[in-house]
Parts: C-alpha cells; structure tokens; sequence
C-alpha cells in the first residue's frame, strides 16, 4: 500500500483525515498526472455516494482539478462503475469517485480511474502521492483564462442504466426481487434498472439522508434482506454496498450467497454457454476453498489474485480471463465492465436464474462451501506492518497452521481499507478453527495493545 492510496483509493474519517486541502491537492495531483499527455483541455469527471462529507469533497476536488487548468463534469450521485463507463464513453481524460465504499459514513474515499476506465496501476498512484508529499512546488496553479471550468452532467444516471440493460437479453419478466440499496449509490439506479429488465422488485434502504449510508443495512449487514426475502415471497434478494460495486444475493430461503458462490455460479453458466475464456475464473486468497473443488468438477481453472479488485483485474488483463472477483462482492464481468459493478453481477445472476428454470437455492448448490471464520482486529497505525515480526504471533500462527495441515489455512493480513488486521481460518470442524481464530486473534490484541 502506499502513503496516501490503499488497495482502493485514498480513504479515512471525512474532513479530519480526509481533509478538502488533501482533497484539492489529490485533484490537482490527479489532473496533472493523469492528463500530462493531452493535446487538449483536460476533463475529469467526479462522482459521489450518498454521504454528507460528499459534497464538501466535491467541491474541493473541482477547486484542485480546475485550479491546474482541467474542466470538471459533475456526475451527481451514482455507483462507482458507472464513473468508470461514463469516463470511456465521454472520452474523459480521468474519472474521480469520492466514496468509502462499504465503511459507515464518517469515513469518505477518493477513487480514481484513468481514461481507459480501469483503476490506476500502483506506479501511477505513487507519482501522485509524489507530487503532493514530496514535490508540492512542481504543481503549477492557473490563473486568468487558463483556469478550468465546472459543469454537470444531467444524463449520468440515463446512460449507466442503459449501458447495464444492454448486456442484459433475457426478460426478467416472472422474477419477484428484492434489492438492498445500502442507502448509497444504488439507490439512484436500481429501482429503476431492474424494472426495466422486467422485474418485479420490492426495494429496501434505498432513501439516502446523507448519515444512513450502510448503517444497518447494504451488502454488510444482509441479515434485514434474509429475513425479508422469504417473508414476502421473493425468488431473490440482491445486496449492494454504498458505492453499489458489490453485490450478494439472498436465495428464495433466505440463506445467504456470498461473492465465491455467485462467481461459481457465472463461471459454470459461462463455461456451459461456451464464453468462459480460457476455461478460467479469478479469485483471490481469501477466497473459500470450496471454491477449487468446484472448479475442479466442473473443468474450470482457478487463477488466484492478492485481495483487492484491482489485483484480480491484473490477473485477467495478463491472462485473457473475462470473470472474476472477491468473496466480498467485487465481481469484474470484463465483456462488459472495467471495474467491478454490483449491478451487473445482480443483473447476470438473475439473467441465469430466469434462463435456468430453478430457484436460485438450487443454482447456489453448485459449490460447497468449507466452514470459515473471521475476526477483524482493530489496530494502531504504528502497528501497521510491525506485527509480522513479533514472534508471538507467528509462533500461534504457524502452530496452528501445522495443526491443520492440508485439510485447512490460515490466513492473516491488514485491511487495505481500515486499520484492522483480518484473522481468516477454513477447515472442516468449524468448533476447531473458531477456536485458533480466537486464540490467535487475541495474541494479536495483546501485542498489539502493549507495544509502546
């Protein structure tokens, strides 16, 4: 990770650690690196999530963005893919989405695309965070005519929802849905999208207040969504996150299916239909291990990744692979997206789901899943890293790892979003790996907690 970007953005308690100075310096860091080889006036578009500090955001990123001489096109509120569509349709020189994805509100991010509609490549965000670190005196202010200009875009919404519809072909007339707008960027697009596609859909979360962005709610808190699927009769339920790139979806029963099991499920229809490349899906280490025995039966290769959307897009640009993702909901349909879109994996599912003729509990059974456990560990930043030497911790690691053998992992790693380290064991006996998730976990807090 670097000093100012994660595994997703630049990200932290709004206005305090995100402050609007970093903000305008990130724009104006942003519009000189990314558009250093226009011929032209540059034009970056920013969107936004549904949180308060969103606007204050905004507003300091056009002020840094037209200050060194590039146009700002506002997009208002909308899900993060769609900035990274609307940047290639537009011919936009870069794209900005200031979210925190799936943290609560008073956390905010800044996202950035490049024109191509992809996330930038470590080497780019390192030149930035050059500029505003180490060599704020090479960013040169505009001044008189040079300076650029603000204006909105009033057809953002229209014209995501139409990109989505049209790798859509089957009517998905017949289908009850249930959608969880996490309070966030979906709520803008959703309702409409899916009843467009022919659904009937039944919404919830979906009134955006500015302080209830998945509270209680979204892809993160699904429990409301289990309970209400079946209670009214649902074939489906479909969760998103705050900036709508994540999806999970709930089966007619209530029972929950994570970001693994959707893949699965996309992987085998598209093999079935002859349009899995390479006969491959991309998932990452976090993935469940049930994962490769699926694959396996089905004559399916599993490609493995770092955590991090933008780690599984490596893998399938460098070997030709057009579905892949994260247990999270980070699913990339590479036909048809840059980035991964919450939308488009609840529209592909239900597109199988309708041509399928089963209930979705039964294309869930496609893969089994190994018990797994996970418990998070808030951490200090000067903790950060440290933890990997103490030999406390990777003595508890490895004795346990040594338990489990081959019928089981262990693995443990730093949050690329928040200051948590994450305990992640799967095996068989679920009594057992719960037990060393604890154990190890607390050595951690311990640690942790005591080093000065």
């Amino acid at each position: 990770m670097g000093r100012l970007f994660g595994t997703d953005g630049a990200r932290g308690i709004a206005i305090t650690e995100l402050t609007c100075e970093l903000a305008m310096q990130i724009g104006r860091a942003a519009a000189l690196v990314l558009t250093k080889k226009a011929n032209h006036k540059p034009t970056i578009l920013i969107g936004k999530d549904t949180r308060i500090s969103s606007d204050i955001l905004e507003a300091a990123l056009c002020s840094g963005i037209c200050s060194v001489g590039a146009d700002a096109v506002v997009l208002g509120v909308v899900p993060t893919p769609a900035v990274a569509y609307l940047v290639k349709k537009m011919n936009a020189d870069a794209g900005v989405m200031i979210s925190a994805s799936h943290n609560s509100v008073e956390f905010n991010g800044i996202k950035l695309f490049a024109g191509t509609g992809y996330k930038l490549s470590d080497e780019t965000e390192e030149e930035i965070e050059r500029l505003i670190l180490d060599s704020p005196e090479e960013i040169k202010l505009c001044s008189h005519t040079a300076v650029g200009r603000i204006s909105r875009c009033e057809t953002a919404v229209s014209d995501y929802i139409e990109h989505i519809r049209e790798t859509i072909s089957t009517d998905l007339s017949g289908l009850r849905v249930a959608l969880d707008c996490a309070n966030g960027s979906a709520s803008a697009t959703a309702c409409r999208l899916f009843e467009e596609l022919g659904a009937e859909v039944l919404m919830l979360s979906c009134q955006p207040d500015g302080t209830n962005i998945n509270k209680n709610c979204g892809s993160t808190h699904i429990e409301n969504l289990m309970s209400f699927v079946p209670e009214n009769s649902c074939d489906c339920g479909l969760a998103f996150d705050g900036d709508a790139d994540r999806c999970l979806a709930v089966d007619e029963k209530g029972e929950l299916i994570d970001g693994d099991k959707l893949i699965a499920i996309c992987a085998k229809a598209y093999k079935e239909q002859g349009r899995l490349k390479n006969d491959a899906a991309v998932v990452t280490v976090m993935t469940n291990m049930g994962f490769s025995c699926f694959a396996k039966e089905n004559g399916i290769k599993t490609v493995t990744a770092g955590v991090g959307d933008r780690y599984v897009l490596e893998k399938m640009l460098d070997g030709g692979y057009n579905i892949g993702g994260e247990q999270s909901g980070h699913i990339i349909f590479l036909d048809d997206a840059t980035t991964g879109d919450g939308q488009l994996s609840g529209a592909k599912v239900l597109e199988i789901l309708a041509n399928s003729g089963k209930k979705m509990s039964e294309l869930a059974d496609v893969m089994y899943k190994f018990p797994q456990v996970m418990i998070n560990v808030r951490i200090t930043p000067k903790d950060k890293e440290m933890w990997k030497n103490d030999r406390e911790i990777t003595g508890i690691i490895e004795r346990h790892e040594n338990t489990l053998g081959d019928s089981g992992r262990i693995l443990v790693r730093e949050s690329g979003t928040e200051p948590l380290i994450r305990v992640m064991i799967e095996g068989k006996d679920f009594s057992q790996i719960n037990t060393m998730a604890i154990e190890i976990s607390d050595v951690i807090k311990t640690r942790c907690s005591g080093r000065k």
